[in-house]
């Protein structure tokens, strides 16, 4: 993948066998913003989804991923419907092996979250995967690049929607559609906390 992004293996039930997952996914010259393909881990069978975006900030690295590096600023680019609130009380240490619960509604349903943050590596990327949650599979690959003076940020996202025997269908008419305004609505809020800086008149 551009940028160095690599995507631990694991089956839906959260485990680490190896290719589960469905491996890295190919190699692409550049991701497109929403763009989600299906595929299938041959491991564990389960048919999930991959949504890869690409986002490019005017701000250096040193200034962006620190603002990821505080799992509370989850709730300001989160889109309203979702209810989404870090239960989690401060001080959140960020490193391999933390786990952060959240609350939320999908659908107007209460939902509580897990997540465990399973590779740490600032200020170049980390991994977070549900442990509890609504999805039967989501593993969430961040990477930050600095680009062209600003930092330009990635997602790979594989995830897998509940629903058993419907979830084709579960994911065609209500997962692949919140995933997609979920990560609009976040490039959004990104662009305005993100914005570039006036630029300062010249002492006279």
């Amino acid at each position: 993948m551009p940028g160095g992004v690599v995507l631990t293996g694991g089956c839906a039930a959260g485990g680490r066998r190896a290719g589960c997952g469905g491996g890295p996914p190919p190699p692409s010259r550049a991701a497109r913003p929403g763009c989600i393909r299906r595929n299938r881990c041959h491991a564990c069978g389960v048919s999930e989804s991959l949504l890869q975006t690409e986002l490019w900030l005017p701000r250096p690295r040193d200034e962006v991923f620190p603002f990821f590096a505080d799992a509370h600023n989850l709730e300001a680019i989160t889109p309203p419907f979702l209810h989404f609130q870090v239960v989690t009380p401060d001080p959140i240490v960020m490193r391999a092996g933390t786990l952060i619960d959240y609350r939320l509604k999908i659908h107007g349903v209460p939902v509580r979250w897990r997540t465990e943050i399973e590779v740490w590596e600032p200020p170049h990327r980390f991994v977070d995967r549900q442990l509890r949650g609504p999805y039967r599979l989501w593993r969430h690959t961040h990477t930050f690049e600095e680009r062209d003076g600003g930092t330009l940020c990635r997602d790979v996202v594989r995830y897998a929607a509940p629903g058993g025997p419907l979830r084709p269908l579960v994911e065609r008419l209500f997962v692949r559609g919140d995933v997609e305004k979920i990560f609009a609505h976040r490039a959004l809020k990104l662009r305005e906390i993100f914005a570039p800086k006036p630029a300062t008149a010249a002492a006279g």
